[in-house]
C-alpha cells in the first residue's frame, strides 16, 4: 500500500477527524500525505490545532490492529483503495457535497470514468417494472452507457442483469463493506458483475453490515456517479425518491417512467414527474436529453488531462462502430445507401446506428443519418 492510501485509510480510523474536516484540509493541501508530513507552519492557524491532534493520534498507533485487519481483507477479496486525492477517483463524484474521502473498489476501475445512468426503483417491483428495468438497461448499456445501481432486490438487480445482457458495463454501489454481499441472494450476481468487467464500490470499510443509514448514504453515491437517474418504478415512501432528491441537489437529470394510476409502485414516479422529472416513455428520450452532457465528457478537460478523460465516448466504440462512423459524412445518408455500400447488413446497420446515436455521434433525420460534432 502506498503512502497516500495508507494515510487516507488511517484518517478514517482517527477520533473526531470527520470527512468534512478532511475535505477542508485537502482543499488547502493536495494530499493526505501532506496532512501528516508537511510542516504545520504551512497551514492557517485554525487548522493547526486539529492537525496536531490528528498527528498525535497517528503517533499513538491505536489504529494499527484495525488497519492490519482491513488491509488483509482488501487483499483477500481482491479490492483496492481509492482516496479522493487519486487521479482514479471519479470526477463527477468528487464534485458533490459530502463526497466520500475514501472508496473501496473491486473490478474494473475504468468504469467509474465512463458515462453512467443510475437505474433505481422498488424492491417490490411488478412484472412490468422488472421488464422495463431489464430492457431499458440492456438498451442503454449496449449503446455505451454504464448502468449504475444499488445491488438490491427488485429494480436494482434487474438493471444490473439488463446491462450484462446487453454486453455492457454495470456498477453496483454497496451499502456494506466490500467483502459483504447483500442481499446474499445476489452473491452470484455480484461475482458475475466482476467476471464480466463490471465494478463493485463502497465507502464503508470491510466488515460493515447492511444497516439502514448505510443505504441512505449509498444513494448519494449512486446519483453522484451518474449523469442522470432513471426511476423505473417506486412507491411514495421509497429510497428511490431519496436518490432522486440527491440527484436534484447534485444538478443531475431525473427521469421517471409513468405507470398505471392503480399501481402503488408507480405513485413515486408520478410524484417525481409532478415535481419536474422528465417523463420518459422510451430509452431514446434519455439519450437525447443527455446528449449535451455526453459531448462534454468527450472533450478534453484541459491541457493536462489524461488520455482517458479526453474522449470517453471514443473509448467506448467497437471496431464496427469506428468503421461505420468513418463511412458517414456530415450530410444525411439514407439507410439503403449505407446498406448498398456492402460493409454491413441492414440488421447490423440498425444496431450500430442506434449505438452511435446513443453516444451522441450520429443524428437521425427523416430516416437518414449523419455525423454530428
Amino acid at each position: 500500500m502506498d503512502r497516500e492510501c495508507h494515510y487516507a485509510l488511517v484518517s478514517q480510523q482517527l477520533d473526531n477527524f470527520t470527512s468534512a474536516s478532511q475535505r477542508q484540509l485537502l482543499d488547502h493541501r493536495a494530499s493526505f500525505t501532506d496532512l501528516f508530513e508537511h510542516s504545520l507552519s504551512h497551514y492557517p492557524d485554525h487548522f493547526r490545532a486539529l492537525l496536531s491532534r490528528v498527528r498525535e493520534q497517528y503517533q499513538q498507533q491505536s489504529w494499527r490492529q484495525r488497519l492490519d485487519n482491513i488491509e488483509q481483507c482488501i487483499e483477500s477479496c481482491g479490492a483496492r483503495l481509492l482516496p479522493i486525492t487519486s487521479a482514479d477517483y471519479p470526477d463527477l463524484l468528487k464534485q458533490i457535497v459530502g463526497a466520500p474521502p475514501l472508496l473501496y473498489v473491486r473490478g474494473n476501475i475504468e468504469n467509474l470514468h465512463l458515462p453512467q445512468i443510475a437505474v433505481v426503483g422498488s424492491r417490490r417491483m411488478t412484472r412490468g417494472g422488472a421488464d422495463n428495468a431489464r430492457l431499458w438497461s440492456q438498451y442503454l448499456a449496449s449503446g455505451g452507457f454504464t448502468i449504475t445501481s444499488g445491488l438490491a432486490h427488485g429494480i436494482d438487480g434487474a438493471a444490473h442483469r439488463g446491462a450484462l445482457d446487453g454486453k455492457g458495463k454495470t456498477i453496483a454501489v454497496m451499502a456494506t463493506g466490500i467483502d459483504i454481499i447483500y442481499p446474499r441472494a445476489h452473491l452470484k450476481l455480484a461475482e458475475q458483475i466482476i467476471d464480466e468487467g463490471g465494478t463493485l464500490i463502497t465507502e464503508f470499510e470491510p466488515g460493515s453490515p447492511p444497516v439502514a443509514r448505510h443505504f441512505l448514504a449509498r444513494n448519494r453515491i449512486i446519483s453522484g456517479l451518474s449523469l442522470g437517474v432513471l426511476v423505473v418504478e417506486a412507491a411514495l415512501r421509497s429510497g428511490s425518491l431519496i436518490t432522486a432528491r440527491y440527484a436534484v441537489e447534485q444538478d443531475r437529470e431525473v427521469f421517471a417512467i409513468p405507470g398505471s394510476i392503480h399501481n402503488p409502485q408507480s405513485r413515486g414516479s408520478h410524484y417525481l414527474i409532478k415535481q419536474g422529472a422528465h417523463l420518459v416513455e422510451k430509452a431514446e428520450e434519455i439519450v437525447a436529453e443527455l446528449a449535451g452532457s455526453l459531448s462534454g465528457m468527450a472533450q478534453p478537460a484541459g491541457a493536462t488531462s489524461s488520455a482517458r478523460h479526453t474522449s470517453v465516448i471514443e473509448h467506448a466504440l467497437d471496431d464496427d462502430e469506428v468503421q461505420l462512423l468513418a463511412l458517414l459524412g456530415y450530410e444525411p445518408v439514407a439507410m439503403d445507401l449505407l446498406a448498398a455500400e456492402g460493409s454491413f447488413s441492414v440488421a447490423e446497420l440498425s444496431r450500430l446506428l442506434v449505438a452511435l446515436e446513443m453516444k451522441g455521434l450520429v443524428e437521425r433525420q427523416n430516416g437518414s443519418y449523419q455525423r454530428v460534432g
